[in-house]
């Protein structure tokens, strides 16, 4: 049933790890609210533009129980961690920034970035294990500033517990910025329930709205002490005021978007996480871990670089062969399986629109 709604594929697409697929519904979204108001409309279009901004921010709320006024769009993941660590004051004795070995690179290049406000970077090795409070206990020491937790890891699927996390990182007065780009989407995501100080995500994974439409939420007793410096006139607590002598931060976290937004990727992703929303994201990794599992049942325990513990895993499954690996890879590139290759090993990523059929496919390409 699900499968129906979104666009189809000819081989077995196993990638919503890197981009998901788009519904059916995308392109007539597409025509009808953005194309349709600005072949139609005059200078009065923008107000119909940003009612489907805010659409996004309100879809986007609900899927992670959040308040509208506490997302801002942002174009990607990058752009939101530098605003927000740019947006921070300094603080004495707090002047390092902790990360995993394991992050995403590009969140990595940020942060060494920041070492010209004065940030020196800590990073967890990545032999250390991200699931195991007792590494982030050790490496929090009293000099940590900020600290970036990825909630699900792109290299080997590891599902962090961020709830933990942020609580330690809150009682040791450390800020706490949370990566969701590899799980939103197929593992439920609660930030109210979290308490983290900032989460940043995009749409372009699991949430099967294209690149563009990236996103921070920032927590509402964290908000009024961020100072952005990338600003514009959509940062203004009254953006239609013009008068270039007086600027006003506006009250949430919209004082992150800057200068005159994006349309187009915001009512690609609306319609996408609304569809996402109707499913539901419960529904959606039941589907997922079942998938998964019915080949990790199939495998050699020593191949399998993803946690067994579905507790334990993202929705992605990563495979190591070993010698074995591009004998594989043909296996699976002859059978039509579209997935990835990094250093950890294969990735494959069932979404609810791949099957049961096509899974056991797949485990026999793995198994032969």
């Amino acid at each position: 049933m699900f499968e129906e709604q979104f666009v189809p594929h000819d081989g077995i697409y196993l990638l919503n790890h890197s981009v998901g697929r788009p519904p059916v519904s995308a392109r007539k979204q597409l025509l009808d609210s953005y194309f349709e108001p600005w072949e139609n409309g005059d200078a009065e279009v923008w107000p119909v533009w940003l009612k489907r901004i805010e659409l996004f921010r309100n879809v986007l709320g609900s899927l992670l129980n959040a308040q509208a006024k506490d997302l801002c769009p942002q174009t990607n993941l990058s752009g939101a961690l530098t605003k927000i660590v740019h947006s921070l004051a300094t603080r004495p004795g707090k002047h390092k920034i902790l990360l995993h070995e394991q992050d995403f690179p590009s969140m990595g290049f940020v942060l060494k970035r920041a070492e010209k406000l004065g940030y020196q970077l800590t990073i967890i090795s990545a032999d250390a294990d991200p699931k195991d409070l007792n590494t982030w206990h050790e490496y929090m020491t009293d000099d940590i500033g900020i600290v970036l937790i990825t909630h699900v890891h792109s290299n080997t699927s590891v599902l962090t517990p961020v709830v933990e996390i942020a609580r330690l990182a809150r009682q040791l007065g450390i800020i706490s910025i949370v990566d969701i780009a590899q799980s939103v989407g197929v593992v439920p995501i609660d930030v109210a329930a979290w308490n983290a100080d900032f989460v940043i995500g995009s749409c372009v994974k699991w949430l099967c709205g294209g690149p563009g439409a990236a996103y921070l939420w920032a927590h509402p007793d964290r908000i009024q002490e961020c100072e952005p410096i990338d600003v514009g006139w959509f940062s203004h607590a009254n953006p239609f005021e013009f008068d270039i002598n007086d600027f006003r931060f506006a009250d949430g976290a919209i004082r992150f978007w800057g200068g005159t937004p994006s349309v187009l990727p915001y009512v690609v992703a609306a319609n996408s996480i609304a569809l996402i929303n109707n499913i539901g994201v419960e529904t959606l990794r039941k589907h997922n871990l079942a998938l998964t599992q019915s080949v990790i049942e199939r495998l050699d325990p020593n191949v399998i670089v993803s946690p067994e513990d579905p507790a334990c895993r993202g929705g992605t499954l990563v495979l190591n062969f070993g010698a074995r690996q591009a004998e594989v890879a043909q296996r699976l590139e002859q059978a039509n399986v579209r997935f990835d290759t990094r250093a950890s090993g294969h990735r494959l990523s069932p979404h609810i629109y791949n099957s049961a059929s096509e899974l056991e496919l797949v485990a026999g390409c793995l198994s032969d």
